[in-house]
This record gives C-alpha cells, sequence and structure tokens, in this order.
C-alpha cells in the first residue's frame, strides 16, 4: 500500500499541515500515534464526524495507532470555533451519557482490538487539575496577543465577545496533545480545518515543554459546491444514530445531492478507489443518478451496515420506482382508536415529523406540499382516518423527497 499522506490528498481530505514534508517522510516510513478529539455536546455523532472518522480509518488501514479522544472535559467550557454565541452548559452527567454513546459509535468504524486503537476521555485529566499549576505549567507558554489573532476566537471578539472560560478552550485542547504525546508518544493530532488554531497550539506547547518535534493535520469540512455546510436537513442535523436519523432518511440524503457534490462525497465518504469515484462523478444528465444511488447505499452500508443499506435501497426503489419493499420507510404509529376518530392531517404531519410545527404544517399543505397516499392536499381542515388505510398503512408524503408510514399500533 502507498504512502496514507498521498491516499488523503488524492481523496481531498488534506487542507493544511504543520510540517508537510516532514509529516509525509513520516507517515511513509513508520507506525504513527495520532489523536482526533470529539466533544461531547449532543447524544450522537453527526455526519461531520462521520468525514473525521473516514480519515481516521483510512490512517488505521495504513498501519497507523490512532486515538479518539473523548472530550469529557473541554465539553464542559466549550469550544467557541464557529461559533457566534457561548455553547449552553450540560451537566458532567450529560455530557458522561452523551461521551458512552460517542464510543459505541466510533468503535463501528475503527477496531480497538488488541491495542490497534486507544479510546480515552480527557476528562481523566482536565477535570482534576491544580488552576495555579496548571497556569504556570501551561499557560507561561501562550502568548493572548497571539491568541487574540487566531481565527477560533476573531469572530466571536468581531460579535457578541468572547467569555473567558472559552478563551481557555484552546489551553486545554494543547494541553490534551502535550498529555498524549507523554502517555502514548502521540506525534499527530488531527481535526477539522476550524481546528487549525488549536491545533497550532499543541504542537508549539510540546516544543515548548519537551523541546520535541509534534504536527497537526487538518482536513476539509464537508461542504457543498458552494461552500455551505453539508448534513443539514429539514429535520436539523444528519445524525449517525439511527434513532435520530432513520437509515432511510439517511440514504435519501445522499441520493439527493447536487450532481456538483456526488465525486467529491464519493472520494470523502466511501472506500470505492478513486478511479470509480473519478468515473461515476464524470456521468452527466440522467446517468448521475447511478452514482448517487451507489453514494447513497456505500455511505449507509459504512455507517448502517449492509442490511440496513439494502432496505434504504429498497424502501426507495418501491416509492420512486414502483418497486421494492416499503417497510424500511420511516413509520410512525397511531391508535386504532384515534384513526376511527379520524386525525387532522395538520397534527399528524407534526406526530409523523414531516413538519416541525402545525403552522408549518398549515402553511405546507396550504402550498400544495401535502400528499396522502400519492393525493395532493390543500385543505387545511383535512382529517385522515381509517378509510385512509391502503395495504396496513396511510403514506403521508411532503414535498417530493420526505415520506413517512402512518400505521396502526
Amino acid at each position: 500500500m502507498g504512502n496514507v499522506y498521498d491516499v488523503l490528498k488524492e481523496r481531498g481530505f488534506i487542507q493544511q499541515v504543520t510540517h508537510e514534508e516532514p509529516v509525509r517522510e513520516l507517515l511513509g516510513k513508520e507506525k504513527v500515534t495520532f489523536y482526533i478529539g470529539f466533544d461531547a455536546t449532543a447524544d450522537s455523532l453527526h455526519v461531520g464526524h462521520f468525514l473525521q472518522l473516514m480519515v481516521m480509518a483510512h490512517m488505521q488501514k495504513a498501519g497507523h495507532r490512532p486515538i479518539a479522544l473523548i472530550g469529557g472535559g473541554t465539553t464542559m467550557v466549550g469550544d467557541p470555533t464557529g461559533k457566534t454565541d457561548m455553547r449552553k452548559m450540560l451537566t458532567r452527567e450529560e455530557i458522561q451519557a452523551n461521551s458512552e454513546k460517542f464510543k459505541a459509535q466510533i468503535s463501528k468504524f475503527i477496531d480497538f482490538s488488541d491495542g490497534k486503537a486507544i479510546m480515552v476521555d480527557n476528562a481523566d485529566w482536565l477535570l482534576n487539575l491544580n488552576y495555579i499549576e496548571f497556569l504556570r505549567e501551561i499557560g507561561v507558554h501562550f502568548s493572548v496577543n497571539r491568541m487574540l489573532t487566531a481565527e477560533c476566537f476573531k469572530s466571536r471578539l468581531e460579535g457578541k465577545g468572547l467569555s473567558f472560560i472559552e478563551f481557555n478552550y484552546m489551553l486545554m485542547q494543547s494541553y490534551d496533545f502535550l498529555v498524549l504525546y507523554r502517555k502514548y508518544g502521540c506525534v499527530l493530532e488531527l481535526g477539522g480545518d476550524d481546528q487549525w488554531s488549536n491545533i497550532i497550539g499543541g504542537v508549539e506547547l510540546i516544543r515548548r515543554v519537551e523541546g520535541k518535534d509534534a504536527y497537526g493535520m487538518t482536513f476539509t469540512l464537508l461542504t457543498n459546491s458552494e461552500g455551505k455546510k453539508m448534513g443539514k436537513t429539514e429535520k436539523g442535523a444528519l445524525w449517525l444514530d439511527p434513532n435520530k436519523t432513520s437509515p432511510y432518511d439517511f440514504y435519501q440524503y445522499w441520493r439527493n445531492v447536487p450532481d456538483s457534490d456526488v465525486e467529491k462525497c464519493l472520494a470523502l465518504l466511501t472506500f470505492l478507489p478513486m478511479d470509480e469515484v473519478r468515473r461515476l462523478g464524470s456521468l452527466k444528465d440522467a446517468e448521475i443518478n447511478e452514482a448517487k444511488k451507489v453514494l447513497a447505499y456505500e455511505v449507509t452500508r459504512i455507517v448502517h451496515g449492509e442490511e440496513e443499506a439494502i432496505k434504504a435501497q429498497k424502501a426507495a426503489e418501491a416509492l420512486f420506482g414502483g418497486a421494492g419493499d416499503m417497510s424500511s420507510i420511516p413509520s410512525v404509529e397511531v391508535s386504532e382508536k384515534d384513526l376511527e376518530q379520524g386525525i387532522k392531517l395538520i397534527d399528524l404531519a407534526v406526530i409523523a415529523g414531516l413538519t416541525p410545527s402545525k403552522s408549518e404544517a398549515r402553511r405546507a399543505i396550504q402550498q400544495g406540499g401535502m400528499s396522502v397516499n400519492g393525493k395532493k392536499v390543500t385543505d387545511i381542515d383535512t382529517v385522515v382516518g381509517k378509510a385512509d388505510l391502503e395495504d396496513g398503512h396511510i403514506l403521508l408524503q411532503r414535498g417530493k423527497k420526505s415520506f413517512c408510514r402512518v400505521v396502526v399500533k
């Protein structure tokens, strides 16, 4: 196998590197211990994290040792990077619960058996730090003037301001790198390109405290051809937890990406050989839909497994091709009694998760964007009942791409 640095570069991952030639040489000649951090701010990883996990998987396949760092400590402070407001403060219990879910999800992508990878939580060393000792050992190496020029702080300083607690975040992340260097010989920190300033902080801290070389590398953020972040849907973020984003909805998201983003997504989010990625990405007009089907299947297979990917594929064929299995389409259960009495479509759209509110449902109906069993509905007083059951369910649709089956409990 060639140098993983070249693999990552060819697939479009790499954005910035602290020392490009030394890093490439290092990755080509020896087994390197590297880390990526994940702050436990939610109860599931999302598709932005998935890109980082793909990097980790490529690195591990090339023989390098990943450290997945769960930010149980840093989450209590909150990373100001890319945020216009201070992050909501979570309790230690909430962070711990989120951390456990992260650990289970990461283990689906990375092999932790026989020391092939390490998982740590920075709460283990951050929560019991002596603040004065920390300032004397770590804080002394940071220039406030220089920190204020960092991209991760600039946008906040120009907007609503930066709290002192968040100002500490760079020191804490840099200290993480130092701890991992000392404990595991970790010499490389990876992350999204928005983490560049924080990563440089850690590289320089190791050089100043230990007198040794350490390196950093950042990766492209998952954006579309217009530069906007991908992974946002009408229902919110595209989560890796199947209970938060169903495998069908996950599949459909990738099935419907713009034509111009297909090749990039295939390169970043699948393990398909680059020759095949380029072939699929070069397809035009109606043929590009075949590439989108491959993308949707491959990404869903990696995240949710082959069985769920096949189910999602068949469900999509059932809806859009008139053949296949509809059982994998997202569904909601209602009682037989409620159906006999009838449920207003406005209420049912919210229950089914097709709209976030009744007012949104009302607007969708008035604009002709809601259908029941394939028939458009424009009357906001429409009631859905038992008579609408077809083959044991009622199929609700919003727009061209959002579906939900209503089934009886």
